[in-house]
């Protein structure tokens, strides 16, 4: 059979004026099959009916009764657990290969009798209306600070119109990270948009009881009511609703981790450098956008007079173990507030204790929950009075400030289990006392000598009225003297 395109070339020649002849042979086809599609004037791929009939017998026409049942009954039935359900019913009738038959059969059944799909609409979004924000995790990204892992999260701040961006870390989705995060996106955007959409906030909010729950609603209406905010939250499960912010997490972590990559190295001496890595990168996304930022701050809301700088306060009693209990989790404090009732300040990374309005002293929140930080200058004190609650105390192992601490304990045990708790002890107070980091100091160089790391030695070494210096393989000075000769002889 010709093909459309010689049959319109024959009709071009005829229309030119040009033989049947001369047309068919110039569109490569005998005269009477010029002739023929010339009366007709119908193409070749119009004279072709669609197959109404089988070229084989369907090897599923026995069961396909059932694998329909089984797909009304549950649509989502895929047609490899199907498949797998007719063999074991006619081992004998199937085969693998014909798994892939049924996948067609089953795929066309949907198109014609299966279920209607959810449809997704195409959004247009509109300059100053809304802006999208949700939590990413970062780890995937393998960055650390000092050598040492570095797990955390950054909240990401998205306009969905001109996909201006502004993104803090942080290490939980909790309310004050949120609000935090908000408000700092917000001023270093420089206007207000009408509309905060969030997800569902669900880690948020599933640790907490409903009254919690209510509190946090609460909080975050009144944030949002300080700038003027409406809230939207996508329907749970429904991530695409928010999708803008969504898909600006995977653009965000690929243009880090390309980042990363140029610079050599995903190790940063300090948290500081890591933030400044990352907001010069999001500055330099966001210089690309600039045209359509420009059309939107016009339409963007002027910010408040100050920042609400949203803060939780608790107020708690500190316990006889010179402890408190914050949002499930367990602090040490100095052990003058024994009884007292204090008021502790949330931030996103810090809890603030307060007496009146006096700061007490300010500790690193926690991230989870049932978990503790106990400090040993807060209750070093009474432990060196009472030697023999260390044994079995609690919180132990938070009494090993670093590894150099662990084996000086480990030395003075292997001298004798006896006195290691009170001489150790004994080593803490001067750390609390003296700072930490001399102590150490002294600590290794006791340990590389193999002398036994107790208080008397220790507080001898920090004692000495020049600072101790780690000692070094003697140097052989002989052979600076044949230098000098060498030069004299060559003056």
């Amino acid at each position: 059979m010709k093909k459309d395109a010689e049959v319109r070339l024959m009709m071009e020649e005829r229309n030119k004026g040009h033989s049947q002849v001369r047309a068919a042979a110039h569109a490569g086809m005998s005269e009477r099959t010029a002739r023929t599609y010339e009366q007709s004037g119908v193409l070749p791929s119009q004279h072709r009916q669609p197959r109404t009939h089988r070229t084989r017998t369907n090897p599923f026409a026995e069961d396909w009764p059932w694998v329909v049942s089984q797909l009304e009954r549950d649509p989502a039935l895929q047609a490899v657990t199907l498949f797998a359900l007719l063999c074991a019913r006619t081992p004998e009738r199937y085969q693998a290969i014909q798994l892939r038959t049924l996948q067609r059969h089953i795929a066309t059944w949907r198109v014609v009798h299966g279920p209607e799909q959810e449809v997704y609409f195409a959004q247009d979004p509109r300059p100053g209306y809304m802006a999208q924000s949700d939590f990413t995790h970062m780890t995937s990204l393998e960055v650390t600070l000092g050598g040492v892992a570095f797990p955390h999260l950054a909240y990401h701040l998205v306009l969905p119109y001109s996909n201006v961006e502004a993104v803090r870390v942080c290490f939980s989705e909790s309310f004050e990270a949120l609000a935090e995060g908000l408000e700092q996106g917000l001023w270093e955007l420089g206007g207000v948009p009408l509309v905060h959409r969030t997800d569902h906030l669900g880690a948020a909010l599933r640790p907490l009881s409903e009254a919690g729950r209510q509190e946090f609603r609460v909080r975050y209406l009144a944030l949002l009511a300080h700038y003027h905010m409406e809230p939207s939250a996508n329907t749970a499960g429904e991530a695409h609703q928010n999708g803008d912010v969504e898909q600006g997490h995977f653009r965000f972590k690929e243009a880090v981790d390309q980042a990363l990559r140029v610079r050599g190295s995903r190790d940063f001496a300090d948290r500081e450098r890591y933030d400044q890595f990352l907001q010069q990168l999001v500055r330099r996304r966001n210089e690309t956008r600039s045209p359509r930022f420009t059309q939107e701050q016009a339409t963007l809301r002027p910010l408040p007079a100050l920042p609400l700088s949203p803060t939780r306060d608790l107020r708690v009693r500190v316990s006889r173990f010179s402890t408190i209990q914050v949002l499930g989790n367990t602090y040490s404090v100095p052990s003058r507030l024994l009884g007292v009732a204090v008021v502790v300040r949330v931030r996103a990374e810090t809890l603030t204790v307060l007496v009146g309005p006096s700061s007490i002293c300010t500790l690193p929140r926690l991230v989870g929950r049932k978990q503790a930080a106990i400090n040993y200058r807060h209750v070093i004190a009474s432990l060196v009075r009472k030697p023999g609650a260390f044994a079995t105390y609690r919180y132990r192992q938070d009494l090993f400030p670093t590894l150099v601490f662990r084996r000086a304990y480990d030395r003075l045990c292997a001298r004798g289990p006896g006195r290691a708790d009170r001489e150790y002890l004994q080593v803490l107070s001067l750390a609390a006392g003296l700072g930490e980091s001399v102590v150490e100091l002294a600590l290794e160089l006791l340990l590389d000598a193999g002398r036994v790391p107790d208080g008397a030695a220790v507080g001898a070494l920090v004692a000495a009225p020049t600072p101790p210096m780690r000692a070094g393989p003697a140097t052989d000075l002989a052979a600076y003297d044949r230098l000098l000769a060498s030069q004299h002889a060559h003056g």
